[in-house]
């Protein structure tokens, strides 16, 4: 695939925010260079095809997948990854990797409780792993990056890929990863795996995605991510807009190539050997095209009434600050009643509302007042040109509303103090020197998947304080936590409720306040800059 764009201009990687290219360029110290305080972290791949006008495509709903199985308490799903192409632009035919031929992949729904299976089946040209992210998930099905899931003709004589003999247990041989680091505790199996999970969790948006060492953000890019939401019956009480006026929304930016393909600047477009980007991309890679979706700009036609959007941020890099506001310029309110681990304790209204990658909000909008014919753009403040179009509504028709938004949405927040925390930990997130180019790292050391990082006891309350140098999403596996600060100043106001990403701001320290209960074993920790996580920026977390 011939990427293009792959020579961003110096004034380009410093328009957009590429503070690692910034000091590489120009010699600039960090802290020179982080007071500018750019607005988004990476550098843009500009499309080689014509681009469509905006809110002209349908926006599309992601099929539910129906489970296989539903006996013995245990809901069975089944899933084969695998190439298809689909029109993603009109007239164009791209290739993708995706879950059950679609992209997004297909949305499972689960309740709170009632246990999940999904049996994946790799017929993709690479090793795959799956992550649900946001899940509470054993270790053995929580998609560790070495976890790997061979496809059926994947070369025997490399060491690092034997599978194990039996799914699901250890096996006697490690697996080398990068340029010999080898992780001794990694699980491989050939062409298919089981993933359990529990779900006993709180009532939230999660999804899941690739999560294969080195080579997440590729893989994200070609289209593996799906949607699972979870339910409940309290939730269910509440009276929120349900049914056609509760919309999932992928949000994703992607570039296409010439030829119709997307377009990335991998280091070995393959995927099977060499992992990385090239160097003008280090920072991360940010596309020319929002998808919502899976659809360019979209348009949704919808009644009068108020709608619940459920938004995720599945780029790779890029932030994005979202306004809704009709075309005579009113803003609308952005209702927050949810977050990434589920419902606010009340609602929080916002005009502006920022997303990072892998955060998601769930919100209110109301169209009630609005004249039919009138049209509702939903907005990215921090793009420019045409990444600063997200998606449209168009008030179709009139129409009864027996929704309402309660001024209680939960009580079962958690309510961790400071003095309950049994230790107090930091973590800095910066770029480095790695094996002799550009890395990201999390403590000054790159990821090493045979070393243990942070130990930790299970049902231990901990604070972190995590400080960046750029944009850095900081994603926590298993455990959900709260904010509790900014640069020693109170949370921000879309910092409410329970999390498991949290936004790092240029310069910002943030500190966090969890407790990791659930379960023992193997976790991550890492930046969800899908580019700085695949060149060094996670770390292990061993519950014991």
């Amino acid at each position: 695939m011939r990427v293009e764009g792959r020579d961003p201009s110096r004034r380009r990687i410093l328009g957009i925010g590429g503070a690692l290219g910034l000091m590489a360029a120009t010699g600039l110290s960090a802290s020179a260079a982080l007071a500018r305080r750019p607005s988004v972290t990476g550098a843009e791949l500009r499309s080689a095809v014509p681009l469509p006008p905006p809110f002209q495509v349908p926006l599309p709903m992601p099929a539910v997948l129906q489970p296989v199985r539903t006996s013995g308490g245990t809901d069975r799903y089944e899933i084969t990854q695998r190439e298809a192409s689909a029109e993603i632009l009109p007239g164009l035919k791209t290739p993708l990797w995706t879950y059950e031929g679609t992209f997004p992949g297909p949305t499972i729904e689960s309740r709170r409780g009632r246990p999940v299976t999904v049996t994946h089946r790799n017929d993709l040209p690479v090793p795959t792993v799956v992550h649900l992210h946001g899940g509470r998930t054993p270790a053995a099905s929580d998609g560790y990056p070495t976890d790997l899931v061979l496809p059926e003709h994947w070369p025997e004589q490399q060491p690092e890929q034997q599978p194990a003999e039996r799914p699901m247990e250890r096996p006697d041989a490690a697996v080398h990863v990068r340029h010999g680091m080898h992780d001794p505790r990694a699980v491989v199996t050939r062409r298919t795996r089981d993933y359990t999970f529990p779900l006993d969790q709180r009532p939230a948006l999660l999804w899941y995605h690739d999560h294969r060492m080195d080579f997440t953000a590729p893989a994200i890019w070609r289209g593996l991510a799906g949607l699972h939401i979870v339910r409940d019956a309290a939730e269910d009480d509440l009276g929120l807009p349900a049914g056609p006026r509760e919309l999932p929304l992928m949000i994703a930016d992607r570039a296409f190539a010439a030829d119709g393909g997307l377009a990335y600047p991998a280091l070995d477009p393959t995927l099977r050997e060499r992992p990385g980007v090239h160097e003008a991309y280090l920072a991360g890679v940010l596309g020319d095209v929002i998808l919502v979706n899976g659809a360019p700009w979209p348009v949704h036609e919808a009644d009068a009434a108020r709608y619940r959007l459920r938004v995720l941020n599945a780029s790779n890099a890029r932030h994005y600050e979202l306004e809704a506001v009709t075309d005579d310029g009113r803003r609308l309110d952005l209702v927050q009643i949810g977050a990434d681990q589920g419902l606010l304790a009340a609602p929080v209204t916002h005009r502006l509302l920022p997303i990072a990658p892998a955060e998601r909000h769930d919100l209110i909008v109301d169209f009630s007042g609005l004249a039919i014919g009138s049209r509702v753009r939903l907005l990215n403040r921090l793009g420019s040109g045409r990444t600063r179009d997200v998606m449209a509504f168009r008030i179709a028709r009139r129409a009864t509303d027996g929704s309402r938004i309660p001024r209680t949405l939960s009580t079962d927040l958690p309510t961790w103090r400071r003095t309950d925390a049994a230790r107090v930990r930091d973590f800095s997130f910066r770029t480095g020197r790695m094996r002799g180019g550009h890395g990201w790292l999390i403590g000054g050391r790159p990821f090493d998947p045979a070393r243990t990082d942070v130990t930790t006891r299970l049902g231990d309350v901990e604070v972190w304080r995590l400080v960046a140098d750029v944009h850095h999403p900081v994603h926590l596996h298993l455990a959900g936590f709260r904010v509790l600060s900014r640069s020693g100043r109170p949370p921000l106001a879309h910092d409410a409720g329970l999390k498991d990403t949290v936004s790092l701001r240029p310069g910002e320290a943030v500190e966090i306040i969890t407790r990791f209960d659930g379960y023992r074993g193997r976790y991550l920790f890492h930046c969800h800059n899908a580019e700085h996580e695949d060149m060094g920026m996670m770390a292990n977390l061993e519950i014991i």
